[in-house]
């Protein structure tokens, strides 16, 4: 059973960073996205290179974005339940009702934008609890199992399919109602199917067992306090982001084929690892990430946030989930 070490749990700046780049990443590849808002019509006066832009965000932001700000997740729970041990209070009942909350404000978040995240934070939130308990030695067992995409793994080696039909009829019918339903119509359909649809689409992307593994690693990477630079810590992150590099440079030579359900949302978790670990290594090394950074440490701080009608869907997406994460489980990161 895992007992707190009565080490102080300071500001971890570099975090900060972090949780700002994430942020950010999330809205700006959502609004390419135009916010699920999807039509039709053909995209006008387009340059060249606007393909390889794509490509490259796509790259770097789609699918990993989100899993950095799950990370952070799970380091904000591991700091808040060990501030409490070192007090002698269990934290388990306070963090529960937290996600309780938060599961509320996902329900109205939902009624406005069919992507919604926070219910989902909420339900994986809470086997955190029970997790928090085990032994680091456990928890990296539960982490690399669930790291390997077990639910992939297990549909290659048996041939079993999952049958994603439902998930697609739910976009279809969704999109329509963007284009041409009542606010009213869009509000009920999203309230009554958005959280089966992002349910359906975590299963159809890989992302249902990596989003708990990275709640996971990043309460683990809390104990280990890896995000402070004491004594070895930083050649262990230069060990992962070259271990990752190597990898993914490997991976991105391999054609996936049939593979592509197993190995698509392991590659996204190692180039998730390789930007968070040179983030962290730079961070370190030089004054001048430090400072261009700063600027990114404050929107990864904030936590209250006013906004209109207008701001709705990318604040849905990204600024208001962060700032009722945020308010619901308030950091000391």
């Amino acid at each position: 059973m895992y007992k707190t070490r009565n080490l102080p749990n300071t500001r971890i700046d570099v975090a900060d960073a972090l949780r700002g780049i994430a942020v950010a990443g999330i809205i700006l590849y959502h609004s390419v996205e135009h916010f699920n808002v999807f039509t039709q019509d053909p995209i006008i006066h387009t340059l060249p290179c606007d393909q390889t832009v794509a490509d490259i965000l796509a790259w770097l932001l789609s699918g990993k974005m989100y899993g950095i700000f799950a990370m952070l997740f799970g380091l904000s729970f591991f700091i808040m339940n060990d501030n409490q041990q070192q007090k002698g209070k269990n934290f388990s009942g306070r963090f529960a009702w937290r996600m309780c909350l938060l599961f509320v404000f996902g329900l109205i978040n939902v009624a406005f934008y069919d992507g919604d995240i926070l219910m989902l934070y909420a339900c994986y939130g809470l086997l955190l609890i029970p997790i928090s308990y085990l032994s680091s030695k456990w928890v990296w067992c539960i982490i690399t199992l669930l790291a390997i995409q077990p639910v992939e793994l297990f549909c290659l080696m048996t041939g079993i399919t999952i049958d994603h039909t439902r998930v697609f009829e739910l976009y279809d019918y969704t999109f329509k109602l963007h284009e041409h339903g009542t606010f009213w119509e869009n509000a009920v359909n999203n309230l009554c199917n958005g959280f089966e649809l992002n349910f359906r689409f975590n299963v159809f992307s890989g992302r249902l067992t990596q989003l708990l593994c990275l709640f996971i690693l990043g309460m683990q990477l809390g104990r280990q306090r890896l995000f402070y630079n004491e004594g070895y810590h930083l050649k262990i992150w230069h060990f992962i982001l070259c271990a990752s590099s190597v990898i993914v440079i490997a991976l991105s030579l391999v054609d996936f084929g049939n593979l592509s359900i197993w190995l698509t949302p392991i590659n996204h978790l190692l180039i998730l690892l390789m930007i968070v670990s040179a983030v962290v290594s730079a961070w370190y090394a030089f004054e001048g990430v430090r400072h261009v950074f700063h600027y990114l440490c404050v929107f990864g701080r904030i936590r209250t946030i006013c906004y209109s009608p207008s701001l709705v869907r990318s604040s849905s997406t990204a600024m208001v989930s962060a700032v009722t994460i945020r308010w619901v489980s308030p950091m000391r990161s």
